[in-house]
């Protein structure tokens, strides 16, 4: 696996595709600069070798040159956050890009235009790669959130740098904190799935039952394994569609020898809002009416005691409808229970958008071992698929 750590970057151009898609307020200030921080320890390594980057990334969803879409709105705060004299030139490929490209210093910093101001970015067109790949000497992909993507900047242009191409530091991380749970892991190893729906999590469950000791299956997908069994879920989510994989998952851990820990109770409440009735019921005779929106305290317990005895955790997914403060603290306790086996030595890897926002809405980030940057990625890795955006720097 070729890293930052192969290159020296003196005097070289290095052309980065990073994941600087983020959040913009009405007056194009950047809320949450989370990406943009991700990238600098790799942004600081070339320029500190002596070399300068230049930045290539997606904004958004736009059809054609959309203004709002600019990735010119971001360049005062990349500037902020690493520190560095920050240009903009608006074109990704190009004379003008090529120009601004060739002219660009040691020690200082590039921002291209938004690489998806052009279909061929999206349709991992090749002589669209070709034309990016003209503008540096080394290539480096530290985007983990568009690796499951095969398009031009993530995958195609690999091509063009047979031998200079390499992952930044954050991708190296990903790539590690998965092979971390998926293959080296210490045991035991635990997986918490919560989530609304069984059908959106099968594949992984299916390709980690080969691999954990333990799975704890929270939030919405609790009921379908619940009535599938006989329970009584009343008003509570349920995909009786997926009652038989639900048995068929069962059966399979069992076979393999995984503990599947499912809640025993839950805050039930006689309506889907903050302020709804709530009672403290078994999970298999939620009255008719009511419906499960968070773990209850008998099963927190037992939660808890699953997380302290494991050695390598991956989280994925909420426990309860987090966003509603009532129904918020089973996956806090989760977060502090696993905060607790991190401090004591244990991996912890959370991935997947609600429990990366959980992570971060509760003060959690700092306290577990790698929060990942990238939702859909981070679930194909999970899923066992080989991202194509990886493959095309390992080839």
């Amino acid at each position: 696996m070729k890293t930052l750590n192969d290159f020296n970057f003196k005097d070289k151009k290095a052309l980065i595709r990073v994941d600087f898609n983020v959040p913009l307020d009405a007056d194009f200030n950047v809320t949450d600069a989370t990406r943009i921080q991700a990238a600098k320890p790799t942004i600081i390594k070339i320029l500190e070798d002596g070399g300068s980057c230049i930045l290539m990334s997606h904004l958004g969803r736009p059809k054609g040159v959309q203004e709002e879409f600019s990735l010119k709105h971001i360049v005062n705060k990349v500037e902020d956050i690493i520190g560095v004299e920050t240009q903009f030139v608006s074109d990704c490929v190009g004379p003008e890009a090529e120009k601004a490209a060739s002219n660009l210093e040691p020690g200082k910093i590039l921002i291209l235009e938004n690489l998806r101001f052009y279909d061929e970015e999206t349709k991992g067109d090749t002589a669209f790669a070709e034309k990016l790949a003209k503008l540096g000497d080394i290539y480096v992909n530290d985007a983990f959130g568009t690796a499951h993507r095969a398009h031009a900047s993530t995958t195609i242009i690999a091509q063009f740098f047979p031998e200079k191409k390499c992952f930044g530091h954050l991708l190296e991380q990903e790539i590690k904190s998965i092979d971390k749970v998926m293959k080296t892991g210490e045991k035991p190893v635990l997986a918490v799935l919560g989530g609304a729906k069984v059908s959106s999590k099968i594949t992984i469950i299916e390709n980690i039952l080969d691999k954990v000791d333990h799975l704890i299956i929270g939030g919405g997908m609790t009921f379908t394994f619940i009535k599938a069994q006989g329970g009584s879920v009343g008003d509570s989510i349920c995909e009786d569609d997926k009652m038989d994989l639900a048995l068929d998952i069962l059966k399979q851990a069992k076979a393999k020898n995984v503990q599947i820990h499912l809640p025993v109770d839950v805050l039930a409440a006689n309506a889907f809002s903050n302020d709804a009735d709530t009672q403290v019921v078994d999970v298999t005779k939620i009255p008719d009416g009511w419906q499960g929106l968070d773990a209850g305290p008998k099963s927190k317990a037992i939660f808890h005691d699953v997380v302290m005895k494991c050695k390598t955790i991956l989280w994925n997914g909420p426990l309860g409808v987090f966003e509603m403060e009532s129904f918020a603290n089973g996956t806090i306790e989760l977060g502090n229970s696993i905060a607790e086996a991190t401090k004591n030595g244990a991996f912890s890897l959370v991935g997947g958008g609600d429990s990366v926002a959980a992570v971060k809405q509760f003060g959690f980030e700092n306290k577990v071992s790698y929060v990942s940057t990238g939702g859909g990625a981070m679930l194909e890795s999970l899923e066992g698929k080989t991202l194509p955006g990886i493959a095309a720097i390992l080839e």
